[in-house]
Parts: C-alpha cells; structure tokens; sequence
C-alpha cells in the first residue's frame, strides 16, 4: 500500500518524547493517507515495551507501526528502517525531540507541489516560544573550517559566502542543505538516491544526503510556513557538550572527515583541517588585544583527524555496556 505521508521517527531512550512526538505527526496528518513508523533503536531501556503497549493501546494504531531494530543503528540505519517500512510520495524525517504544529502538513505539501524539482521541502524549525532555529546552510569547507576556528569578526566578514549557518530567516536561494531534524524528502527522489549514508553514525548525514541530492539535480526549497518545535538536545548530548567546551565523541569528528572527503575530496579535507589550524592561530592574536582567543572543544587540535587516513571508515559507534 502506498501512503501520501510516511513520517518516520527514531526512538533511542526517549519514549515520552517520542509518544508526544508521533502525536503530534498524527495530529497534524488529519484525515491524509499518513503512517507514522517508530523506528525503535536498540535502547536496551525497555523503550520497545513501553511503545508497542502505546501503539497496540492507541486509538489510532492502524495508522502506527513499531520497527524494532535489531542495533542501534543510528541517524541514517534508523530512518532507513523506517522509510522501508511503508512505500510513500512523500517521507518526513522528524527527531522524537520535535513536535509538528498543527497546521504543518496544510503549509509544506503546497510548496512540495509548486517545486516539483525540489527533492527536499525544508520548515521552519523553531524553539517552543516560536523563536527560528538557524536550521537551514552552506555546506562545510575549508572556508567555514577557517571561520569557525578562527571566531574572529573580520574572518567572518571577509569570508561570509564560507558561513556555514545561514541565520534564522535564510534566503531559499543560499540553502545547499538543511536540518533532518524534521525535513519532507519527495518519495521519487529517495528511490534514485537511495538509503541514507550508513557510514555515518550521527551527524553530517543529513549534509551528505543533500549534497547527493544538489548532484543528482534535486534542489531544496523553503517553506517557513510549515512550523516545527525542536527541543535540541532532548535525544543526544553532543550539543551539549559542545556549548560546555567538553570533548566531542569520536564519531562526531568521523562524521566530519567523511563529509569533507565526500564533498571536497582527500585534498580538500586536509585543506579544511590547514584551515581550522590557520583559523586558530589568528584567535591566538587576539592576545596581542588583551582579549583571550574564544575557546574550541577539549582535544579539538587532534581529534579533527580522526579517519584522516581512512576518510570512509570507521564511523565509530558508541559502545553499549554489555
């Protein structure tokens, strides 16, 4: 059976979340030929108990699958099981640290329908009091590598075409990819490209499968009508560990080689990691000032080339305690 709207949701030790979460799916599907597919992940908490009672419960059911994986398979292996769970014209990708307004489907289809080309239909991802989330960017480089590094204003100024975010009102023309944290993906494109990156544990999966996209002729529009409520950080720590200054896992900077080999090739991975070391040494110049150099992630000057030698491999996945 194919279905107008398969939404597929990953499950990792977040029932709560995710129960909320694919309410609100629901919700916001109506009356449309919708399924919500929860992807459970391997939590190894009793998650998959907790939701096949919700669904086998729920009054809607018959619009609910559970897939209950055998790994934690993580971003890409979750939403892959769930987009083979039902064949659909359209497939919404959504974090359980999300919520859809109600109104959401009523705003993105139009715009999927007007921008036939556009394999991609990004919303506006917003915090709970409605304040945008930067959800929409440039791809990664050498260029946004020496910005970043360097946290420095005239870097930044000179090298604003490099930027990575593009803020919380982007122009559509500028988007080269966007947050998977809640995203509509055209059915016909995910049949050419295929299953998301698997290589990637977690993070830059959803860059990769937009620059497969922008290759293959598939464009991304912007439909900032359609609103989601991203609570980040409610389904991972890694952003919070960044904004603490802590070490990131080592499938974060795996994920980031992969990527930058992906887009730019062995020489422009090794031009990106020049680039953040050129960036810091401008920060360190800011001593000459009085003003301490802002401050990366513990480790940072190293773990940048983990998989330098290996770009594609491995990802790194965390260990579960046996």
């Amino acid at each position: 059976m194919r279905h107008e709207i398969v939404v597929s949701i990953i499950n990792y030790r977040t029932p709560d979340l995710t129960q909320s979460c694919a309410q609100s799916a629901l919700d916001a599907l109506g009356d449309r030929a919708g399924r919500v597919v929860i992807v459970e992940n391997a939590s190894g908490d009793g998650s998959d108990q907790i939701l096949s009672d919700w669904v086998v419960a729920h009054p809607e059911k018959n619009r609910l699958s559970l897939v209950v994986s055998d790994t934690n398979a993580g971003f890409s292996g979750g939403h892959n099981q769930g987009m083979a769970a039902a064949e659909a014209t359209y497939y919404l990708l959504l974090n359980s640290d999300a919520l859809l307004r109600p109104d959401f489907f009523d705003a993105i289809l139009p715009v999927a329908e007007a921008y036939p080309d556009a394999g991609l239909i990004a919303p506006r991802i917003e915090h709970e009091d409605g304040v945008a989330q930067d959800s929409c960017f440039r791809f990664h480089g050498p260029g946004s590598e020496l910005i970043r590094s360097a946290c420095t204003g005239a870097i930044t100024k000179l090298l604003k075409r490099h930027e990575v975010s593009l803020g919380p009102d982007p122009d559509p023309d500028q988007i080269e990819w966007a947050s998977f944290a809640c995203i509509l993906l055209r059915g016909e494109m995910v049949a050419q490209l295929g299953p998301m990156d698997e290589g990637y544990f977690l993070y830059y999966e959803d860059a990769e499968y937009c620059l497969r996209a922008r290759r293959a002729g598939w464009g991304i529009a912007y439909a900032p009508a359609a609103r989601a409520v991203h609570f980040r950080g409610g389904s991972g720590p890694v952003k919070a560990m960044a904004a603490a200054k802590k070490r990131m896992p080592p499938y974060y900077y795996a994920s980031r080689t992969r990527f930058l080999y992906q887009a730019h090739g062995r020489a422009g991975l090794i031009a990106a990691n020049l680039a953040w070391y050129l960036g810091r040494g401008i920060a360190q110049a800011r001593r000459l000032f009085g003003r301490a150099p802002y401050a990366m992630n513990e480790a940072e000057a190293r773990d940048i080339w983990i998989n330098a030698g290996q770009p594609l491999g491995p990802r790194y996945a965390p260990q579960e305690p046996s």
